[in-house]
């Protein structure tokens, strides 16, 4: 038998966990099942900002350069190198934020009640305690933020793209932090089977 504090613990590191993989969204994964990932080792970003004379947009900027760090450091941990010339696969990425309605429940609990009865046999009162009871649901709709981040893989010798990723997850914010993108795009690698 565990001990009381042990086990309030461990219900809130699971709890915590529970929270934390939920905000990480799922990934899905198409993949090119004729392409041989085993001849990739290098790549380069196609669509930079700076490229083609196109202005830069400052709002975005930033969390285009944290989506960009954070798909190197998941390529090159699959042993991946960035190039400036010649790349086996080109890499791009997307970022949509819009918003959803969802639906949410509540659990509605009845107020906890006493009651108290005079007993004229024995000459006393008795109390009664009513714990609350579990009474159903309060659904209701709200207005949520989503941010869908989708990272594309294309072979540079075919121009076929050759491996897609995203995820969908629920903003904290209007924008979409370096947290959340880190997060997101961790789990979209989670699913980056480069076997055959």
């Amino acid at each position: 038998m565990l001990p009381a504090s042990v086990k309030w613990v461990s219900t809130v590191a699971v709890s915590a966990l529970l929270v934390l993989s939920g905000c990480a969204g799922t990934a899905h994964i198409e993949k090119d099942k004729s392409a041989d990932f085993s001849k990739y080792r290098t790549y380069a970003w196609i669509d930079k900002p700076e490229e083609k004379g196109r202005k830069k947009n400052r709002r975005t900027e930033l969390t285009e350069t944290n989506i960009r760090n954070a798909v190197n450091e998941q390529l090159q941990k699959n042993g991946w190198r960035e190039v400036s010339a010649n790349p086996d696969v080109l890499v791009s990425s997307e970022l949509l934020v819009e918003r959803n309605r969802k639906e949410q429940q509540d659990p509605v609990y009845s107020q906890p009640y006493t009651r108290s009865y005079y007993n004229r046999y024995s000459g006393r009162v008795i109390t009664y305690y009513f714990p609350s009871r579990f009474m159903g649901y309060d659904t209701y709709s709200t207005t949520v933020r989503e941010g869908t981040i989708t990272i594309t893989l294309i072979d540079n010798s075919t121009d076929k793209t050759v491996w897609q990723g995203w995820t969908t997850s629920e903003l904290s914010s209007s924008r979409i932090s370096s947290n959340e993108i880190d997060r997101s795009v961790k789990t979209i690698f989670r699913k980056f089977d480069t076997g055959k």
